[in-house]
């Protein structure tokens, strides 16, 4: 990779440097150096520096960035390039920031290049809270999505951009309330073909420069002193080659509630040997005693500090020349950008429900309710980890804008989110249903702007979260908006509900209402949500997002939260009927599936089909390939391998080709080994995850192909 004229700085070459910087340090000063708030070494002419920043979806906690969708609305996208583009988008805003605060002499937290971002954990269950910071259920999608994610925020060199960091390593999907003493039990088949593919992915393919250990112990052995995770996979498998830092605390947890040692200086001392370089907390100091005890050596010290300093020379922190240092403050948030999220928020949104009635047609409109609590809510934009926009559009805002020359918009809360409460000690606790019933009886139709927000899912703890949130209890809307939903139904006249939330919905048997017309589920879009919502509504764009978890109808055939098995879990083992399948997305138009082939050639399998789009609307489809193949160990239904988004205008007819790599076609078996196996696998192509109730959604029947293996070697 060259950028400029100049080769990348190696890790090689960044840690030759690294180790010129640490050999002039002290000992003292190498502890100090293990904590993310890392002092100033001013006879050295080296800054403090805090390694705590995020990028989620946007530069978080800093002041003015762009705000794009929560992580799991840019995963409805499924489009590598496009994430790419994103994260590339937040890498040159973190990077602007980070050069005034500099100037400045301003390092706080926030403020660095370092940033903890993204997090590839897989979404198993849809009540935890944090599942909104993903890219969604499946391995593959995860690993696609976090490959591009890294690649756009740390750029092609020759220093990096910003510094990627893949969380959290590596079983850790909740329960948020248990996250800092829970075991998690998993067999090796679950973990080699669940939860480590996305984590191996984003070592071998995106060179991701840091690794943050989870919080929770995985089979006994907390994740930051996992000498199986962080030494035998991480650098020995994998042969990583960056920094690991812990979670924020982690490493107080290992003593302190894994009881795992027995004191913060055995802690300490571990974490050197093991490999979690950074300390994340407030125990580092322990160190100074760790050595007095002979726990640790100085060399061990010295190994993490140069792996850190690794990092920052390859950020180009020791280099004025560093091109870098020119982004200017003035690409924050700037009308690019602003221009890109609104692009972005539209593509992530995904039609679940279209009863022939959108998009509307404005002269056929002279009144609209809009009511909900999610309506006027700009938390509803957001999700977690978020930046602060220049200007917000809330969905009502949206909606206004669009027909101020048109309709009259009626306004009416209707419920607060997810309690009864007055606002006034003379009202009722339900005071503001009946302005809602009043303005959906005066209105053509009603827009119920309905979900969830940060006060309801989020993360235990999280120095972001006022509300301290967490897990969900259940899959349904919260009491007082079911019962919105229902009286304003009853009235008679056409309802669309919009959803935002980070995780699936179930409208408790709603859907099939005869009055709710149509259900989109728009995640949380970020500062141009109302104005993207818009868009899709009156028919600027065809929504075409797709649904990167399953969603169920409850969760009654759901196993508990806390087991880390995957049976009976997302699309790939689930043994009921979806609510909405895996991979689902209505556009404002049909398409047809053709002439499907598969060729097996040069260690790939090449799909290859035509798509037709059969309406009247320009619109772009997800071309999604599935794979099963005849051996013992493979996963129960047929998994994801491939796919590819597709732009399409009215009756026109594409040729798509999709190349498949043989080793995305390997098994795991029980032992956790990866292998081809059996003699042949179906191939399947669809725009929804194969199934049934899919077909029946979307109109559109998949096509099977059985292609047997002409491979001799089952191991690549």
């Amino acid at each position: 990779m060259k950028e400029g004229g100049n080769d990348v700085i190696s890790h090689e070459m960044a840690r030759e440097k690294a180790i010129e910087i640490v050999n002039n340090m002290t000992l003292e000063e190498k502890i100090d150096q293990i904590n993310f708030r890392s002092p100033e070494i001013e006879r050295l002419n080296i800054s403090d520096y805090n390694y705590w920043n995020e990028g989620l979806h946007g530069v978080a906690r800093a002041g003015v960035a762009t705000v794009f969708p929560q992580a799991i609305g840019l995963a409805a996208m499924f489009d590598e390039a496009l994430m790419e583009q994103v994260a590339s988008v937040i890498a040159t805003e973190g990077r602007a920031k980070y050069n005034q605060y500099h100037k400045e002499s301003d390092n706080d937290i926030y403020k660095g290049l370092t940033y903890w971002s993204p997090n590839i954990n897989i979404f198993r269950d849809p009540r935890w809270g944090r599942g909104q910071e993903t890219y969604g259920e499946d391995p593959f999608l995860t690993a696609r999505l976090g490959v591009a994610f890294i690649k756009g925020l740390q750029g092609s060199g020759p220093y990096l951009k910003l510094a990627a960091c893949a969380k959290h390593f590596a079983v850790h999907s909740g329960p948020e309330a248990d996250r800092h003493s829970f075991d998690a039990k998993v067999d090796k088949k679950d973990l080699y073909e669940t939860y480590l593919p996305a984590f191996e992915s984003a070592v071998k393919e995106a060179d991701v420069e840091s690794f943050m250990g989870a919080y929770n112990a995985v089979n006994g052995v907390p994740c930051c002193v996992d000498p199986f995770l962080i030494q035998d996979v991480l650098r020995g498998e994998w042969g990583f080659k960056g920094h690991v830092v812990s979670d924020f605390g982690a490493l107080e947890d290992v003593d302190q509630n894994h009881r795992y040692t027995n004191s913060p200086e055995e802690t300490m001392a571990l974490a050197m040997k093991i490999g979690c370089n950074l300390c994340a907390g407030n125990i580092s100091h322990h160190l100074r005693a760790a050595l007095e005890q002979g726990l640790v050596t100085e060399e061990e010290i010295t190994s993490s500090v140069i792996e850190l300093y690794t990092t920052r020379v390859r950020l180009g922190m020791f280099d004025e020349a560093n091109e870098f240092n020119a982004i200017p403050y003035e690409v924050n948030d700037c009308e690019e950008h602003r221009e890109f999220s609104l692009d972005i928020a539209k593509k992530s949104m995904v039609l679940l429900k279209n009863d022939h009635f959108l998009p509307l047609e404005k002269e056929k409109i002279s009144s609209i309710a809009v009511i909900g609590p999610n309506a006027y809510s700009i938390e509803a934009l957001q999700g977690n980890y978020f930046g602060t926009a220049s200007r917000n559009y809330t969905f009502l805002e949206g909606i206004q804008n669009e027909v101020q020359e048109s309709a009259r918009v009626y306004y009416a809360l209707g419920s607060h989110l997810f309690s009864e409460h007055a606002e006034s000690s003379l009202s009722r606790k339900n005071e503001r249903e009946s302005e809602a019933v009043i303005a959906a009886k005066h209105a053509d139709l009603s827009i119920l702007c309905l979900g969830l927000d940060p006060t309801i899912e989020g993360e235990q703890g999280d120095s972001g979260n006022v509300y301290g949130s967490g897990d969900k209890e259940t899959l349904f809307l919260p009491s007082v908006q079911e019962r919105l939903l229902r009286k304003i139904l009853d009235i008679g006249k056409p309802v669309v509900v919009l959803i935002s939330a980070g995780s699936a919905i179930s409208l408790n048997g709603l859907e099939n209402h005869p009055q709710l017309k149509a259900i989109l589920h728009t995640w949380y879009p970020g500062s141009q949500g109302g104005t993207a919502v818009a868009d899709i509504l009156f028919g600027k764009t065809s929504p075409s997002g797709k649904l990167p978890v399953t969603f169920y109808h409850n969760t009654d055939h759901l196993p508990d939260f806390s087991d880390y098995s995957m049976k009976k879990r997302t699309y790939r083992y689930l043994e009921e009927e979806a609510l909405y399948p895996f991979g689902y997305g209505l556009t404002y138009s049909n398409v047809k599936l053709a002439n499907l082939e598969v060729e097996e050639e040069n260690q790939q399998m090449i799909v290859s089909c035509q798509i037709h789009n059969n309406g009247h609307y320009p619109i772009e489809e997800v071309i999604q390939v599935y794979a099963k193949t005849n051996s013992p160990y493979e996963v129960l239904n047929e998994k994801l391998v491939g796919f590819e988004r597709v732009a399409l205008n009215a009756d026109e007819t594409k040729s798509v080709q999709i190349s498949i790599p043989m080793k995305q076609l390997e098994i795991v078996t029980n032992d956790g080994e990866k292998k081809l196996d059996g003699d042949h696998v179906i191939m399947k192509v669809n725009i929804v995850s194969p199934s049934e109730k899919g077909e029946a959604l979307t109109g559109v029947q998949t096509l099977n192909k059985k292609v047997n293996f002409k491979y001799v070697q089952k191991e690549f």
